[in-house]
C-alpha cells in the first residue's frame, strides 16, 4: 500500500512535470497570437498610410498644395481658405489658389466684400458663402440687386475656371416671411437659389447642366437666430463647388 501512495506520488511528480509542459505550449501559443496580431496591425496601419498619403495628394491637388516653383495651398489649419496662404508639404499642384486668387484679390482690395464673403472647404467641396443682405436681396424678396454683380461676376470667373457642377444654395434666417409671394422660408431661400442660378445662366454664360439649386430655409443655420447680427449671417447664398466632376 505504501508503494502504491509513493507510486501516485511519483505518478503525481511526473503529473506536475506535465502541466508545466503544457503551461509553456500555452503560453508558445499565446506569444504566437500576440506577434500574429501586431504583424497584421502593422500591415494594415501601412496600407492605411499608403491610403492616406493617396487621399492628401489628391486633396491637395484639388484644393491647394505646393511644388517647387508653383504656388502655395490657400488651406489654414482650421479648414478655412486663408487669404495669406500657409506652405504645406508635399509635392501637389496648386490649383486651388490659382482659382480662387481673382476673388482673393477682389475681397482684398474691396473692404465691404471682407464682411460678406466666406470662402471654405467642407465635406462637400469649395464653398463661396455670400451674405444676403444688403448685397444680393432686399430682406424678404428674391430679386438679385446691381449692387452683387460685381462679386457675382468674380464668383463666375471661379465656376468657369474649374469643371465641377456647382450647387446653389439658398439660406434664411428663423423669422417668418411677411411677403404674399413666399408663402414661408421655403420658397423664398428656394427662389433666391433659383434667381442666382438664373443670373450665372443668362448673364455669365455658366452651362445649366454644371449649376442646380436648392433651397434649406432656416435648417442650416451658421450660428443661433438669437440676434439680429446672427440672423444677418445665417442669411446667405452659398456656391458650393462639389467634389466630384460630372463625366
Amino acid at each position: 500500500m505504501r508503494k502504491k501512495r509513493s507510486g501516485g506520488s511519483e505518478g503525481g511528480g511526473g503529473h506536475d512535470g506535465g502541466g508545466s509542459l503544457r503551461w509553456l505550449l500555452t503560453y508558445a501559443d499565446m506569444i504566437t497570437l500576440l506577434m500574429a496580431f501586431f504583424i497584421m496591425m502593422y500591415s494594415m496601419s501601412v496600407i492605411n498610410i499608403s491610403k492616406f498619403r493617396n487621399v492628401a495628394i489628391s486633396i491637395r491637388s484639388g484644393f491647394g498644395g505646393a511644388i517647387p516653383g508653383q504656388s502655395r495651398s490657400i488651406l489654414s489649419t482650421d479648414g478655412q481658405i486663408s487669404f495669406k496662404p500657409s506652405p504645406l508639404a508635399g509635392d501637389t499642384t496648386g490649383v486651388a489658389w490659382q482659382v480662387v486668387k481673382p476673388l482673393q484679390n477682389y475681397v482684398n482690395q474691396t473692404p465691404s466684400a471682407k464682411k460678406t464673403v466666406r470662402v471654405f472647404v467642407d465635406r462637400r467641396g469649395l464653398v463661396v458663402s455670400l451674405r444676403s443682405d444688403k448685397v444680393l436681396f432686399d430682406l424678404g424678396k428674391a430679386e438679385i440687386k446691381p449692387e452683387a454683380y460685381p462679386i457675382m461676376t468674380r464668383i463666375a470667373g471661379v465656376i468657369r475656371s474649374v469643371a465641377n457642377e456647382v450647387r446653389v444654395e439658398g439660406h434664411t434666417c428663423n423669422l417668418p416671411t411677411k411677403s404674399v409671394l413666399f408663402a414661408s422660408n421655403w420658397e423664398l431661400s428656394t427662389t433666391r437659389a433659383t434667381s442666382v442660378v438664373r443670373y450665372m445662366i443668362d448673364k455669365q454664360g455658366i452651362p445649366a447642366a454644371r449649376l442646380s439649386a436648392a433651397g434649406y430655409s432656416d435648417t442650416r443655420p451658421l450660428g443661433p437666430n438669437d440676434t439680429e447680427e446672427h440672423r444677418r449671417r445665417n442669411r446667405r447664398v452659398d456656391f458650393v463647388i462639389l467634389n466630384e466632376t460630372k463625366e
